[in-house]
C-alpha cells in the first residue's frame, strides 16, 4: 500500500507490514504464497483454537465441570502455544520489524496484544503463587487467557486470508487487459507463403494476416481488405468499426467477418496495449492528495492507541472491581487489537486500485492518483476544436480562383506549399487536389509560421496560404472574396487564402466534420454540472457556427497556440478547477497548466505525456466517464475512511470499558479481534464495489 516501497522479490512493506504486491499482475491468476501460508496457518490454527473455545466455556457445559482446574491449564498452555508461536509468528516478525524500522502499524498492536495476553496466562500457570489478591477470582484462582490469544490469532489470519483474496482481485482489470493480446500472429512471408510465429516474434514491417474472429496481433495499418473491428475492450465503446485501406488497427481488438491484411507498426512494449497496461500499474502505485491526511493521522494513530490501552490498564488497576488487576489486563489487550489501523491504511489504496483497472476497462487511462482526484472538482472544461470536437479529418470543400488565376493553379500552388506540413488542414488540402487530379509538386522552401499558415517557393514564385491575419500582415488585400470566406465560415468550415507573388491567388474552404458522439457527450457534461469552453485558433465566425451546433458555453476564438496556457490560467484565476481537452502538440502546455490535462488518444504522445487523463477512443464521452468514475472513486473512499474512523471512535471507548459503569458490559478481546478483520474486510468489499458500476 505504500508505492515508494520496491523491492526485487516478495517480502513484506517496512511501513505498514502488509505483503507487496506485484508492479504488474501477471497474464493468469497465479498462486500467492501468501495466501497459501496464511491459509495454512489459519486451518491449522482452527483445528487447536476449537478444543480450547469449548474449554472456556467449561462453566456452562455440566459434564466438564469435575475435570481439575490445574490440569486443564496445562493442557491449554499445551494447544495454544503452536497457534500463537507458529500461527501467528508472522504477525510477531512483523509487530518487531515495525518497532525496528520505527514505523508502528497493524502489527505492532497485533503482536503487542496477543504477546501480553499469552505471556500472562503461561506465567499464571507456572507461578501461580506469585501472584497478588488483586489478580486472583473470588475463588482464588489466577485467570489465564490462552483461549483469547489463540482466538485472537486465528481471527487475525482469517482476516488475513480475507483480506489477501480480495486484494488478487484488484489485479483483474490488468490481468484481463493482457490476457487480450493473442499468443501467436499469421506472417505473410514475401514470397506470399503465411505461417504462424509467436507474437514476440512479429517485427516492425512484417506483413500479418487477419482472418475473421481472430484477435489483430499488434498495431497497425490496414493493406488489403475490409472488416468491421470490435474495439470495445480497449476503447470502451460497443459498436464496431469498419476498417478500410490505410486505417489504423489496435492489437488485441477482434476482427468480424470480414479478411485484413496488416503492415505491423508497433509491437512489444510500444502497442498501444502495452501502453494502457503500463499506466493503469502506475496509476495503481500512485498516491491521491487525501492519502496525506490519512498518513498524518496514521503517523500517531499506533502510538495513541498503545497510550489509550497504557491509560484503560491503569484505570482499571486503580478503580476496577475485582479481581481488577485482570480486568486491567483483559481491557487493555482489547483496546490494542480493536484499534488495529489495517482498515484505515487500505481504505484509499484499495479504491484508487479497482479505480484505474476500471477507468482501463472504459477506455480511461488515469496517469496518477491525483488525476483521479482532482477530477472529481473540476467545474469547467475547455476544448480544443480540432481533433477533440470534430473528426480531426477536415476535407476540401471549396476551391474559389481570384480573378487573374484558375482552379488548378492554386490548387497547384497550395497542395505544394502544403506538402510539408503535418497540420490535418493542410493533409485535407493535398488529398483533395490528388482527388481532382492535381500532383503537388516540390517547393523550394518552406516556412510554417504558428497559427497563421506556411510560406514558401514554388516553381520560382513566392507563396503564402494561411488565415487573414497573415494576409494583412503582408499587405495583401482579399477583400474581392470576404464575402465567399464568410459563407465558409457560417457553414462551419475554414477559409485559408493564397497569394502568389504578394497578389491574392484565392480562397480555400476546409470543413472538419464534428464527431457524432460530440452533442450527446456534452449534453451529459452539462447534466454533470460541467461548463464547456470552446478554445480554437478559428475565427470567431466559424468557431461560432459549430459551438452553435453543440450548445457550448463559451467560445474563445482566434487564439494562437503559445495563448491557450495563457486562457487557462485566466480560467483559473477566476477561481475555476479546468479541464484542459486536446490532441496534438500545441496542446500540450495548456494540458500541463490545467487542473486536469486530458490528452485524446487519437492525438500525439506529446500531449498524453503533459495529460493526467487519456482517452483511449478520442472523444468527449470518455470525459463524462472519467467524471463519473473519479466521483465514485472519491464517495467510496469516504465511505472507507468513514468506515475506519466510525469503528474506531466507538470501538475503542467500547474496548476500553465505558459501558461497564452502565451496562456492566465489556468487550472481550477474541469480539475485538473479531471486529477488526470485519473492518478491513467491509473496506476491500467496498472498494470492490467500484467494478460494478456503470460510467
Amino acid at each position: 500500500m505504500n508505492p515508494e516501497i520496491v523491492r526485487d522479490a516478495p517480502g513484506n512493506c517496512p511501513i505498514c507490514g502488509m505483503a507487496l504486491e506485484p508492479r504488474t499482475p501477471a497474464p493468469v491468476e497465479e498462486e500467492n504464497p501468501e495466501l497459501i501460508a496464511m491459509t495454512r496457518r489459519f486451518w491449522f490454527s482452527v483445528v487447536l483454537t476449537v478444543p480450547l473455545v469449548i474449554l472456556a466455556m467449561r462453566a456452562y457445559l455440566p459434564f466438564m465441570g469435575a475435570l481439575p482446574s490445574a490440569s486443564l491449564k496445562w493442557f491449554e498452555l499445551a494447544i495454544a502455544t503452536p497457534v500463537v508461536l507458529w500461527g501467528g509468528w508472522p504477525f510477531f516478525v512483523r509487530g518487531w520489524q515495525s518497532v525496528i524500522n520505527r514505523s508502528p502499524n497493524m502489527f505492532t498492536l497485533i503482536g503487542l496484544g496477543v504477546s501480553v495476553s499469552y505471556s500472562y496466562s503461561v506465567v499464571a500457570v507456572l507461578f501461580p503463587h506469585s501472584f497478588p489478591a488483586s489478580f486472583r477470582t473470588a475463588g482464588g484462582e489466577v485467570g489465564t487467557y490462552f483461549e483469547a490469544a489463540a482466538f485472537i490469532t486465528t481471527l487475525v489470519l482469517l482476516g488475513q486470508v480475507l483480506e489477501l483474496r480480495a486484494r488478487t482481485k484488484t489485479g483483474a482489470a490488468i490481468r484481463q487487459l493482457l490476457g487480450l493480446a493473442p499468443k501467436t500472429a499469421r506472417k505473410v512471408q514475401p514470397d506470399g507463403a503465411e505461417e504462424d510465429v509467436p507474437l514476440d516474434a512479429v517485427q516492425p514491417g512484417d506483413l500479418l494476416r487477419i482472418r475473421p474472429g481472430e484477435k489483430v496481433p499488434v498495431d497497425g495499418a490496414v493493406e488489403e481488405g475490409a472488416s468491421s473491428i470490435d474495439e470495445s475492450m480497449i476503447t470502451g465503446e460497443p459498436i464496431p468499426v469498419e476498417k478500410k485501406k490505410g486505417d489504423r488497427v489496435i492489437g488485441a481488438t477482434i476482427n468480424g467477418s470480414g479478411t485484413l491484411l496488416m503492415r505491423a507498426e508497433k509491437v512489444g512494449a510500444e502497442t498501444l496495449l502495452s501502453q494502457i497496461v503500463r499506466m493503469v500499474a502506475e496509476a495503481q502505485r500512485s498516491r491521491a492528495p487525501v492519502q496525506k491526511l490519512v498518513d498524518t493521522v496514521a503517523a500517531y494513530f499506533v502510538q495513541a492507541v498503545v497510550g489509550i490501552a497504557a491509560l484503560t490498564f491503569i484505570g482499571w488497576a486503580l478503580f476496577g472491581p475485582q479481581p481488577r488487576m485482570a480486568l486491567a489486563l483483559i481491557n487493555a489487550v482489547a483496546v490494542l487489537i480493536i484499534a488495529c489501523p489495517c482498515a484505515l491504511g487500505l481504505a484509499t489504496p484499495m479504491s484508487i486500485m479497482v479505480a484505474a483497472g476500471k477507468g482501463a476497462t472504459g477506455g480511461v487511462l488515469f496517469k496518477n492518483a491525483e488525476a483521479i482526484e482532482v477530477m472529481k472538482k473540476v467545474d469547467t472544461l475547455v476544448v480544443d476544436k480540432t481533433g477533440t470536437l470534430t473528426e480531426g479529418k477536415p476535407k476540401l470543400i471549396e476551391v474559389v480562383p481570384a480573378q487573374g488565376f484558375d482552379e488548378q493553379e492554386v490548387l497547384y500552388h497550395a497542395s505544394t506549399i502544403e506538402k510539408g506540413s503535418e497540420h490535418p488542414l493542410a493533409a485535407a488540402i493535398v488529398k483533395g487536389a490528388t482527388e481532382r487530379g492535381i500532383a503537388a509538386g516540390t517547393a523550394s522552401s518552406f516556412n510554417s509560421i504558428a497559427g497563421k499558415g506556411v510560406a514558401g517557393q514554388v516553381g520560382g514564385h513566392d507563396v503564402m496560404l494561411g488565415n487573414l491575419a497573415m494576409m494583412a500582415a503582408s499587405g495583401i488585400d482579399f477583400e474581392g472574396l470576404s464575402a465567399r470566406a464568410e459563407e465558409v465560415r457560417k457553414s462551419g468550415g475554414t477559409a485559408m487564402f493564397l497569394s502568389i507573388d504578394g497578389k491574392a491567388a484565392g480562397l480555400l474552404g476546409v470543413a472538419d466534420p464534428v464527431k457524432e458522439t460530440t452533442k450527446d457527450a456534452i449534453n451529459e457534461l452539462h447534466k454533470e454540472g460541467i461548463r464547456v469552453v470552446m478554445l480554437t485558433g478559428d475565427n470567431r465566425t466559424t468557431a461560432q457556427a459549430v459551438a452553435s451546433k453543440l450548445a457550448i458555453d463559451e467560445v474563445i476564438s482566434d487564439v494562437l497556440p503559445a495563448q491557450k496556457a495563457e486562457v487557462v490560467k485566466r480560467l483559473q484565476g477566476e477561481g475555476r478547477m479546468v479541464a484542459m481537452a486536446g490532441d496534438g502538440i500545441n496542446d500540450a502546455p495548456a494540458l500541463a497548466q490545467a487542473h486536469v490535462g486530458i490528452a485524446m488518444g487519437t492525438g500525439t504522445d506529446v500531449a498524453m505525456e503533459s495529460a493526467g487523463v487519456t482517452l483511449v477512443k478520442g472523444d468527449l464521452n470518455g470525459i463524462v466517464r472519467a467524471l463519473r468514475l473519479s466521483r465514485a472513486t472519491m464517495r467510496n473512499i469516504k465511505q472507507n475512511l468513514f468506515f475506519a474512523f466510525v469503528y474506531n471512535s466507538i470501538g475503542v471507548p467500547i474496548a476500553a470499558g465505558i459501558l461497564y459503569p452502565f451496562a456492566g458490559i465489556l468487550l472481550s478481546p477474541v469480539i475485538a479481534a473479531a471486529a477488526m478483520s470485519f473492518s478491513s474486510v467491509s473496506v476491500i468489499s467496498n472498494a470492490l464495489r467500484l467494478r460494478g458500476g456503470k460510467i
